[in-house]
C-alpha cells in the first residue's frame, strides 16, 4: 500500500514537472534559446494564485483560468523584453536576459510577499480519499487530472488546429515558415505565452502541497532542464516522460533515504546520461538556427 501511495504522489509531482518542462521545451524549439526564467515563472504562478485566492474564495480550480491568462500575458512581456530585442545576438545574450528576468521576478516576489512559504488553495478539496483500502490525497489526484487535461489540450491544439500547424512550422524551420506566409514573430510570442501559462499552471498545482517562496524557482528550472535532457532535447513527449521519471526517482529515493540524497543521485544520473546517451531517451537533437 505504501508503494502505491508513493507512486500516486510521484505521478502527481511528475505531472506538475511535466508542465514546467513542456513550456521550457516549446520555447527552446521555437527559438533555440533556453528560457532560464521558466522556474521563476512557476514561482510567479504560485504566488499569483496566493494573491488572487482572497479575492475569489473558491477552490483552486476556479483560479486556474485567471492564472493562465495573467501568466500568458507575463510570457508576452518576457518575449518582448528579453528575447525579441536580442534574437539576432549570440545565444548567450538571451540566456543572460532570461536570467535577469528571473532575478527581477524573485526580488519582486520577495518585496511583495516576503520570504515566508505560502500555500495556494487546493484544487478541489484537501481530503484523503480511501480507494480499495488505499489512502490517496485528493489533491494528488486533482493534480494528475488537471495537468493531464492541460497537456492533452495543448497537444490537441498543436496537432489539430491551424495555429498549431503554424507553431510547429515556426519551430521546425522559421525561415521557410516565414517564406510561406507564417507570421513567425507572432508565433514566437504565442509560444512564450503558452510556456508561461504552463509554468503558471504548474505553480498553482504545486503551491498547495509543496508551498511556494520567492526563491523556489531555481530548483524547478533545474528539474525542467534535467527532464528535457533525459527525454531528449527538442522532444515534447520526451520532456513529459523525463519529468515523470525524475519525479518518481525523487519520491522513491527520498522515501528510502532522504531528499538531499535523492537530489544528489538525480544530478549524478544526469551526468551519466550526458556521458552515455547525450541525445536522451527519445534521441531528438535540437538544431542550431541562424
Amino acid at each position: 500500500m505504501a508503494a502505491l501511495q508513493l507512486l500516486v504522489n510521484g505521478v502527481a509531482l511528475g505531472a506538475a514537472y511535466a508542465l514546467v518542462a513542456l513550456g521550457f521545451v516549446l520555447v527552446l524549439n521555437a527559438t533555440s534559446a533556453v528560457n532560464f526564467a521558466q522556474g521563476d515563472l512557476v514561482m510567479a504562478g504560485g504566488l499569483l494564485a496566493v494573491a488572487v485566492a482572497p479575492l475569489i474564495p473558491l477552490p483552486g480550480i476556479a483560479l486556474l483560468p485567471v492564472v493562465l491568462v495573467l501568466m500568458a500575458a507575463l510570457g508576452l512581456v518576457l518575449a518582448l523584453a528579453a528575447y525579441l530585442p536580442l534574437r539576432r545576438r549570440p545565444p548567450v545574450s538571451v540566456f543572460i536576459s532570461t536570467i535577469a528576468v528571473g532575478i527581477i521576478l524573485q526580488n519582486g516576489a520577495a518585496i511583495l510577499f516576503g520570504p515566508e512559504p505560502r500555500a495556494a488553495p487546493p484544487l478541489f478539496g484537501d481530503d484523503t480519499l480511501h480507494i480499495a483500502g488505499l489512502a490517496v490525497p485528493e489533491q494528488s489526484l486533482a493534480i494528475v487530472a488537471v495537468a493531464g487535461l492541460l497537456i492533452g489540450a495543448q497537444q490537441w491544439v498543436f496537432a489539430r488546429t491551424q495555429l498549431g500547424r503554424r507553431l510547429r512550422a515556426t519551430a521546425q524551420d522559421p525561415e521557410m515558415a516565414r517564406a510561406c506566409g507564417v507570421p513567425v514573430t507572432a508565433m514566437i510570442l504565442v509560444t512564450f505565452a503558452i510556456g508561461a501559462a504552463c509554468a503558471g499552471a504548474a505553480g498553482l498545482l504545486l503551491a498547495n502541497r509543496y508551498f511556494v517562496t520567492p526563491t523556489s524557482g531555481g530548483d524547478l528550472i533545474l528539474k525542467a532542464y534535467i527532464a528535457v535532457t533525459v527525454g531528449g532535447w527538442g522532444s515534447v513527449p520526451g520532456a513529459v516522460v523525463g519529468a515523470l521519471l525524475i519525479a518518481l526517482f525523487e519520491v522513491g529515493v527520498s522515501s528510502v533515504l532522504s531528499y538531499p540524497v535523492a537530489l544528489g543521485a538525480l544530478y549524478l544520473t544526469l551526468l551519466a546520461i550526458l556521458v552515455l546517451r547525450p541525445q536522451g531517451l527519445f534521441g531528438e537533437a535540437v538544431r542550431r538556427r541562424g
